[in-house]
């Protein structure tokens, strides 16, 4: 019966749970998977946020179900995948997007913090990753996305923790991606590496710096980012880059690494700072959620463009270089068919 219903789910109302659903990344991917029929499942700690993404997932006429979880706690994830298991079924989709991240210099961060940081990024994608395959590999079917990032690939000041757990969700990934692949296992996963967004992240974030944190140029709307997972969860593909920032910081970094450490000891910290005071009595989400009317995006709408034309390009990299190698093998005829009548011209 269970394999019965997961194989219908995929095709028809695929379940799918998403950590961090709450805000920012999260947030938008709630809404793409609503528009397209999914019943969601909505991992986050604050109550309130998630109740406002639930009742917008109802308003696109999906199902959703709230489970409070903090992530960094791994009984409480298993708890979150009992209890919407429980009320939605098999659980086809799982993303691990909660994450959590400190502006400050290395040499100030306290260990606590600095801990605190790396379990909810890191091991939230663990533990989530493990409740995930908990059941689904009780029917040998089910995708998981680790929501990435070109830090994954390119660390930079002032972001250690949260650049040291996105290499290690990257490291942690690529191992399972292989036992999955020697087990002959159908369950697949992917990570989807996103270039600097618009999202609350940076106004809740926690803040040593004297100004307020931005992302660093070029800025885009989370709702680009949902739909790369969203694309992500129904094709197969090892790794999505989103944007044309991420593709550059990855391929510079391993072709001209040197040159790229010294490149940002120089702009790394003024291309994260706003100039704008910060404001030491500000709350931020590192312990606990800061209340507020937070929802997908953050404070940058002015400035953040909705998408780019090189996502479009990955996405569709295969059909695009399929007509691009038609047109060459086109002109290539063409340009035979000229000459060869041009010699019988002359002749």
């Amino acid at each position: 019966m269970n394999m019965k219903r997961n194989r219908r789910t995929n095709r028809e109302t695929p379940i799918v749970v998403i950590t961090g659903a709450g805000a920012g990344v999260g947030r938008a991917t709630v809404r793409q998977f609503a528009k397209n029929g999914a019943r969601l499942g909505l991992i986050g700690r604050d109550q309130a946020r998630l109740e406002h993404a639930a009742n917008e997932v109802r308003d696109l006429g999906s199902e959703a179900v709230i489970a409070l979880a903090d992530v960094a706690d791994a009984d409480q994830v298993e708890a979150a995948a009992v209890r919407i298991e429980a009320a939605l079924g098999p659980i086809d989709i799982w993303i691990n997007n909660a994450m959590a991240t400190i502006y400050s210099p290395f040499h100030d961060i306290a260990a606590k913090d600095y801990k605190r940081a790396t379990e909810v990024t890191y091991l939230g994608a663990v533990y989530g990753t493990m409740a995930a395959l908990k059941r689904m590999r009780a029917n040998d079917n089910g995708v998981i996305i680790q929501v990435g990032s070109a830090l994954a690939y390119r660390s930079i000041p002032l972001q250690a923790p949260y650049c040291g757990a996105k290499f290690a969700i990257r490291g942690f990934t690529d191992a399972l991606r292989s036992e999955l692949l020697h087990d002959r296992s159908k369950i697949r996963i992917t990570m989807v590496h996103m270039p600097a967004l618009n999202t609350p992240q940076f106004d809740w974030g926690k803040n040593q710096m004297p100004t307020r944190p931005q992302p660093v140029p070029p800025i885009f709307e989370p709702e680009m980012a949902a739909k790369a997972i969203f694309w992500a969860s129904h094709h197969k593909r090892r790794e999505v880059y989103v944007g044309w920032s991420t593709w550059k910081v990855i391929w510079a970094n391993k072709l001209i690494p040197g040159f790229i450490d010294r490149y940002l000891a120089r702009t790394g910290y003024e291309g994260q700072q706003s100039g704008e005071p910060a404001d030491p009595s500000n709350p931020n989400n590192l312990w606990q959620p800061v209340e507020g009317d937070f929802a997908a995006h953050g404070r940058f709408d002015k400035c953040a463009k909705p998408g780019t034309a090189q996502l479009w390009l990955t996405l569709y990299r295969e059909p695009v270089t399929l007509a691009l190698l038609a047109a060459g093998l086109w002109a290539c005829w063409r340009l035979r068919s000229n000459s060869i009548r041009l010699k019988n011209t002359e002749r």
